[in-house]
């Protein structure tokens, strides 16, 4: 079944969507969530989570802004960061963040925030696909070292060297453009 019969079916509320969506997308938010979430029933429960969230919010898909993999990943990698968060609080290392008011950014500090994500737009902008998608691996997906080294057929450290040169060269630009 194609990607825009399964939407369509969806969108129908057709229980076939449905079966055909979990068919062939849960090897993908499987690859997605296991680096956030190691443990299996959290898997479990993080994927039952994002499949109703897709049934339910499947409406909000809007080919024109990405991709539906796109779409898919970007829900499933939150689903999971939230499901660690959530984990995280009931088991409560966050009790005592509860009882500590948020601290408001000054405008001086939301200034300055807002020019270094600009910075680093920039200077992500500069690198190649491939240094970007090592980057995204790593720090969005928290993909582990060895994970990425099996995926691309090279080694654990020849990842690390890249990286390392990588975010290097991305402090050396951010320095550059934030002190020029």
């Amino acid at each position: 079944m194609q990607e825009q019969e399964i939407i369509r079916l969806m969108k129908q509320r057709d229980e076939h969507g449905a079966e055909a969506f979990l068919q062939y997308y849960t090897p993908l938010l499987r690859y997605i969530i296991a680096p956030i979430l190691p443990n299996e029933k959290d898997q479990e429960d993080c994927l039952s989570e994002i499949s109703l969230r897709v049934w339910n919010n499947i409406g909000s898909y809007d080919p024109s802004r990405g991709s539906w993999t796109a779409w898919l990943t970007a829900l499933g990698r939150n689903a999971a960061l939230n499901h660690a968060r959530q984990a995280r609080h009931t088991a409560g290392e966050e009790a005592l963040s509860d009882q500590i008011p948020a601290r408001e950014l000054t405008p001086e500090a939301a200034a300055l925030l807002k020019e270094q994500q600009e910075a680093l737009q920039r200077a992500l902008q500069r690198l190649s696909p491939g240094e970007k998608q090592l980057l995204y691996r790593k720090y969005y997906y928290l993909q582990s070292t060895a994970q990425i080294a099996a995926e691309l057929g090279t080694t654990e450290r020849a990842v690390e060297g890249k990286l390392y040169r990588l975010k290097k060269r991305l402090r050396k630009w951010m320095g550059g453009e934030h002190h020029a």
